[in-house]
C-alpha cells in the first residue's frame, strides 16, 4: 500500500501541484436480517481502491479507481491533475486552504474486543434467531425482526505534506423490531433504537451487551398494547424526549445546519442550505442557557469518532452551541478560512471513490444534572415520546416535524398510559430555547447513525450523537403525520 502511495505522490510532486493526497481503502461488510426465526438476508461484500485529490492553482481535482496498479495510479493521478487544471480556468474565486501542523506518521485502530468477522456464522445466526423468536409472544405479533451489521475498514492516507496515516475501524450495529397487527391496525416497537438499532466503533461484544433476546418480549408486549392505544391529542404541552429520538433531533436540527459547506451554498442543489448564515455566528441565541452542543471526533468508540479526518487533520472537539449561543461550524481546510479559522477536522468521504465532504462527527448535547425521575416529577401535564418513526425538516433545517413509535402521558409528575402515533413540530431555535432540563451524565449515551446522506452524487456517512433525555416546554404535539 505504502509503495503505491509513494508512487502517486512522486507523480503529483513532479507536476508541481500545490497539494495532493491519496487514500487507499479496503472495506468488508456483512448485513444479516432474521424475520420470524428465518434468515431473510445475509449479504457480504468487500471493496478495495484508491482516490487521488489534487489542489492546483486554487481549484480541486479528484479521480479514483479500483485498479491498484502503478499504471492505474499514474493514469488516475494525471486525470486528477487535469481536472484541477481545467477547474481552475472556471473558478469564480481562488480557494485558500487553512494551514495545519501535519503529523509525519500515525497508526490508529478503533476500540473493539471481538472482531465480528472472526465470529462463526453459527454463533451470529443463533443469537439473532433467538432474538427474533423472543418477540413471538402473542398471535398479534406479525413479525419479529432482528438484524446486525458489521464493517471492517482499513485506510491509508498519504499527502504531499509528508503524512502517512493508517486507520483501521471495526464497526458493529444491531437491533430488533416487533410488528403487531390486528383488525387493520399496525404497530411497531424497536430496541435499542429504530431503523436498525444502535451502532458503534466496537466488535461482536457490543451485540451481546445489547441483550436483544431479553428485550424481545418487552417490546413485543408494547407493540401489542399500541394496537388499541389512543392517539396523542393535538395540543401544546410539555414534552420529554428519550435519548435516541433526541439524537435524531440533534442530527437534523443541529448537525446539518452547522456544516459550513451548506451555509456557503455548496449543498444547495441537493441537501439544501442552512438558516445559520455567517451573520448569526456569535450572535444567535440557539437554545436556552443549559444547551451545550459539541462536534467531537475524539471519542473513538463513537461511530463518528476517528483519529484523523480525510484531509489528515487530527480529531477535535469544538463547541457549536455554548450556553445557548451559536458559536461554531463544522469546517474543512477550504471553508474554515472564510470565517478566519483553521479546519476542525470534519472532512470525510464515503469510500475510496468519493471526494471528501464536510460530514458530522459525533454531535452531542452535553449532559445536564437531572435524573429521569426528577424531570418527570416536575411535569404536571405532558408526554414522554420515544424512538423515531418519521421525520421531516425543511432545506434550511429550521421547521421540523417528527413522529415517534410510542408515547406515555405524564400526569402530576408520573408516567401514565401509552399513546400511539405521537408526533411533534417546531422551529429550531424556539424548540431548543424551550429546553429547561437535560438528563445527567449517568443517563448519557452516544447513539450511532450509519446512514446519513449528503452530497451529489450521494454519499452515506457514519455519524453519532450523544444524548440522555431532555424536557421542552410548550411544544405542539399530536400534529397530523399524513
Amino acid at each position: 500500500m505504502k509503495e503505491f502511495g509513494l508512487y502517486a505522490l512522486d507523480i503529483l510532486s513532479s507536476k508541481k501541484v500545490t497539494y495532493g493526497d491519496i487514500r487507499i481503502i479496503s472495506t468488508k461488510d456483512q448485513n444479516i436480517v432474521i424475520r420470524n426465526g428465518q434468515a431473510e438476508f445475509n449479504s457480504k461484500r468487500s471493496s478495495l481502491g484508491f482516490g487521488i485529490r489534487v489542489f492546483y492553482d486554487g481549484a480541486w481535482g479528484f479521480a479514483a479507481s479500483y485498479d491498484l496498479s502503478k499504471k492505474s495510479i499514474g493514469r488516475i493521478a494525471e486525470k486528477a491533475i487535469g481536472i484541477a487544471k481545467e477547474s481552475s480556468r472556471y473558478k469564480k474565486s481562488k480557494v485558500v486552504l487553512s494551514p495545519y501542523d501535519a503529523c509525519d506518521t500515525a497508526d490508529f485502530v478503533s476500540p473493539y474486543k471481538l472482531n465480528p468477522f472472526d465470529i462463526s456464522e453459527e454463533e451470529k445466526l443463533a443469537l439473532l434467531i433467538g432474538a427474533s423468536l423472543s418477540m413471538k409472544t402473542d398471535p398479534k405479533i406479525l413479525y419479529g425482526i432482528s438484524n446486525a451489521s458489521f464493517r471492517e475498514e482499513d485506510k491509508l492516507f498519504m499527502s504531499t505534506h509528508g503524512q502517512e496515516i493508517r486507520q483501521r475501524f471495526v464497526q458493529t450495529g444491531a437491533g430488533i423490531t416487533a410488528i403487531a397487527f390486528h383488525e387493520g391496525e399496525v404497530a411497531k416497537r424497536s430496541y435499542p433504537a429504530s431503523f436498525g438499532g444502535d451502532f458503534r466503533n466496537a466488535g461482536w461484544e457490543f451485540v451481546k451487551e445489547l441483550d436483544l433476546q431479553g428485550k424481545g418480549p418487552v417490546i413485543a408486549g408494547e407493540a401489542v398494547e399500541l394496537l388499541t392505544a389512543p392517539g396523542v391529542p393535538h395540543t401544546n404541552t410539555t414534552l420529554v424526549l428519550e435519548g435516541s429520538q433526541l439524537a435524531l433531533q440533534i442530527h437534523e436540527s443541529c448537525g446539518h445546519p452547522t456544516e459550513l459547506d451548506r451555509v456557503l451554498g455548496f449543498e444547495r442543489t441537493l441537501a439544501g442550505t442552512s438558516f445559520l448564515t455567517l451573520d448569526k455566528l456569535y450572535d444567535l441565541k440557539y437554545g436556552s442557557d443549559i444547551v451545550n452542543i459539541t462536534s467531537d471526533a475524539t471519542n473513538t468508540a463513537a461511530l463518528g469518532g476517528f483519529a484523523y479526518d480525510d484531509e489528515g487533520i487530527p480529531a477535535q472537539c469544538s463547541f457549536l452551541v455554548k450556553d445557548g449561543l451559536f458559536v461554531g461550524y463544522q469546517t474543512s481546510r477550504e471553508t474554515a478560512p472564510v470565517i478566519g479559522q483553521c479546519s476542525n477536522g470534519c472532512m470525510r468521504a464515503d469510500g475510496y471513490h468519493n471526494i471528501p465532504l464536510i460530514r458530522m462527527t459525533s454531535i452531542n448535547l452535553l449532559p445536564g444534572e437531572h435524573s429521569f425521575e426528577s424531570i418527570i416529577s416536575e411535569v404536571e401535564d405532558g408526554f414522554y415520546f420515544a424512538l423515531n418513526k418519521s421525520w421531516s425538516i425543511d432545506d434550511k433545517r429550521l421547521n421540523f416535524q417528527f413522529g415517534c413509535e410510542i408515547a406515555w402521558e405524564i400526569k402530576k409528575g408520573k408516567l401514565g398510559k401509552i399513546f400511539k402515533n405521537p408526533s411533534y413540530t417546531g422551529i429550531t431555535p424556539e424548540f431548543w430555547g424551550s429546553c429547561d432540563a437535560i438528563g445527567s451524565a449517568e443517563h448519557y449515551r452516544i447513539w450511532g447513525i450509519p446512514n446519513c446522506g449528503k452530497g451529489e452524487p450521494s454519499q452515506t456517512a457514519r455519524v453519532s450523537h450523544g444524548a440522555s433525555f431532555a424536557r421542552f416546554r410548550n411544544v405542539e404535539v399530536g400534529v397530523s403525520q399524513w
